[in-house]
């Protein structure tokens, strides 16, 4: 139902090329969506001109997902192309990944995910690092994206809030995770702790 254009970087290609490949698959019924998966907008905001963003509307349900890391990286010229590409009917999202002294506090992702939301972007996965070598220096540890989820929780609202993931190791596909707001559940009913601290009652219905 969906494919999923990666690289590398897609959009390193040829305008022409990738006109092409959408058009391609928008011959395949089946298909719902394609996901293009990039950073030009934060690397080569340039690239993202009026001929591109027509071609990325060959396949009608086209879904552009960027990964911006850092509020320093919503520049002029990235903001530009995330402009030029919404204002061309591309929907965009973005997906980060949490990184060990870059962006592993509350406050540096908040000033990123209301960035993105002012710029029409939709925050769609806070990513916990994947255990690749070389990059532990970079990881954090799982606690720490719960409890950034919980300070934001509170913060941002629902379109500026993404879902903390964890791809599992081997393939097995992710896992969204995050602060636990159950206490504790009984027959019938079930409490949870809000994001202000107080605990609160939900009961079933009847019978």
């Amino acid at each position: 139902r969906e494919v999923i254009v990666s690289g590398g970087d897609p959009l390193v290609a040829t305008t022409r090329r990738i006109e092409a490949i959408l058009t391609r698959l928008a011959q395949i019924d089946s298909l719902d969506t394609v996901r293009v998966a990039t950073r030009v907008p934060v690397t080569l905001p340039m690239r993202i001109d009026d001929a591109l963003c027509r071609a990325l509307r060959a396949f009608p349900a086209t879904w552009l997902m960027t990964h911006f890391n850092h509020p320093k990286e919503l520049t002029e010229a990235s903001s530009e192309a995330l402009a030029r590409l919404v204002d061309h009917g591309v929907p965009v999202m973005n997906q980060t990944v949490l990184l060990r002294g870059i962006n592993d506090d509350a406050e540096t992702l908040e000033a990123l995910f209301r960035g993105l939301v002012r710029r029409r972007t939709r925050p769609y996965y806070l990513l916990q690092a994947d255990p690749v070598r070389g990059t532990g220096h970079l990881r954090t540890p799982i606690a720490t994206g719960e409890a950034i989820m919980a300070r934001l929780q509170g913060r941002l609202s629902g379109i500026a809030l993404p879902k903390l993931i964890v791809d599992t190791p081997g393939g097995h596909g992710k896992v969204p995770h995050g602060p636990d707001y159950v206490v504790s559940r009984g027959p019938g009913v079930t409490r949870f702790r809000t994001f202000r601290g107080r605990e609160v009652d939900y009961l079933d219905p009847p019978g």
